[in-house]
């Protein structure tokens, strides 16, 4: 997900580059299917009753995408206050949170929807993220402790929601689901303009503070072998809880696993964690991997990681830029597939998606074609700005 860039001159951290270029272009994967698996809506990848093994992995793997970009970005957050005081960091944090805001509210939901008239307004990921360092901005004054106390609290302790009976209508109410749980919460603007929230801010808060605790672990002084030792056993730990947990039933999704009609759907139905809002079980499921990753790949240099890192240098610009990209191909395959301008808006009004008409796309075989192209089209340009940033000092470039 978007991360704070390093300064003019400064040396980036190779591990965080390489883990947020495998997620970004895992991201990719995800946002494909949307809008070119010709089942559409109508599917629910992680549904055990209609998936199929193959569409249950392609939407479960891209589950390692949202958490290690919010995580990340909480350690760039770090990293970022290493050459600034602390209120020049959270003046930083608190524009640099806006800004997403904006992008995603602007830039994001028209890419999305591609309705010029903003009839939903999307709040993904780069809203959470914005408005989560904004809480980091108004934070990063308090001892690291407090911090790592409260990201620690909020991370283990908000499935106790669960357990907890929240206003159901009025406005108040969707607010405080929007906050909390989201999944698909809609908050009604005016008649025809609606607000939809797929990401909750705090849940996805609790990562974020945390990332910015373990960022510590990458100050400059700070010994790289004992750096190393605490990120694979702090994964290994997650991945243990999740295993335990998960086998058990015990707390931290509110979705147990169950016996299905066969070995294999038992499986994914033992997978198929909460994801909105996230579960702890989720979080640890897919954080743990990604702290071993950071761990076993500081010295690893070879041409697929050089290719990882391109991707993960330039998250911002590759994450809007990828949008704009699927969306073109979306109406040339439209086009192509010999709908007509009368399909380009959903005759029965139940997708607020245009160019998107119902069992437009392809198999999963041609989705993975159009992921394929989407991800190779990008690496051209994300090269270049790379370079850019490195040889350029401009103060915008703090947020691209």
């Amino acid at each position: 997900m978007p991360a704070l860039n390093e300064p003019f001159g400064k040396q980036r951290i190779q591990s965080i580059d390489i883990l947020r270029g495998v997620i970004m272009l895992i991201m990719a994967l995800d946002h494909t299917r949307d809008f070119f698996y010709f089942a559409g809506p109508t599917i629910d990848p992680t549904d055990m009753a209609t998936t199929t093994p193959m569409l249950f992995f392609t939407r479960w793997i891209t589950h390692f995408c949202a958490s290690n970009f919010v995580f990340l970005s909480g350690v760039s957050a770090y990293l970022a206050g290493t050459r600034r005081t602390k209120s020049e960091l959270s003046a930083f944090l608190i524009k640099r949170g806006l800004w997403l805001v904006v992008v995603e509210v602007v830039i994001v939901s028209f890419a999305t929807s591609l309705n010029p008239h903003y009839r939903f307004l999307f709040l993904q990921v780069l809203w959470t993220i914005g408005l989560s360092l904004v809480i980091l901005g108004l934070l990063v004054r308090a001892p690291l402790k407090v911090i790592a106390i409260i990201g620690t609290l909020i991370f283990f302790g908000h499935d106790i929601l669960d357990y907890i009976q929240l206003p159901k209508t009025g406005t108040a109410a969707a607010l405080l689901k929007l906050i909390l749980i989201a999944k698909g919460t809609v908050l009604r603007i005016t008649h025809a303009h609606a607000v939809l929230g797929q990401f909750a801010l705090i849940p996805w808060t609790g990562v974020m503070l945390l990332g910015y605790v373990f960022g510590s672990l990458y100050k400059s002084l700070f010994d790289a072998q004992r750096r190393r030792k605490i990120l694979l056993y702090t994964g290994v730990a997650m991945l243990t809880l999740f295993l335990v947990f998960r086998y058990f039933n015990i707390y931290g999704d509110p979705s147990p696993w169950a016996v299905q009609r066969n070995g294999t759907f038992t499986f994914l139905s033992f997978l198929n964690v909460s994801k909105s809002p996230p579960s702890l079980l989720f979080l640890c499921m897919t954080i743990g991997p990604g702290l071993i990753v950071l761990s076993l790949t500081e010295h690893i240099q070879n041409k697929l990681t050089a290719i990882f890192i391109v991707y993960g240098s330039v998250p911002f610009f590759y994450y809007v830029l990828h949008f704009y990209i699927i969306r073109a191909v979306n109406i040339i395959v439209f086009f192509a597939q010999g709908y007509s301008a009368k399909q380009i808006v959903d005759p029965t009004h139940q997708n607020p998606f245009l160019f998107q008409p119902p069992h437009f796309g392809f198999n999963l075989g041609g989705v993975y074609l159009v992921w394929l192209f989407v991800i190779a089209s990008l690496y051209f340009p994300c090269r270049w700005f790379s370079r850019y940033k490195k040889t350029h000092r401009q103060w915008w470039l703090s947020y691209l």
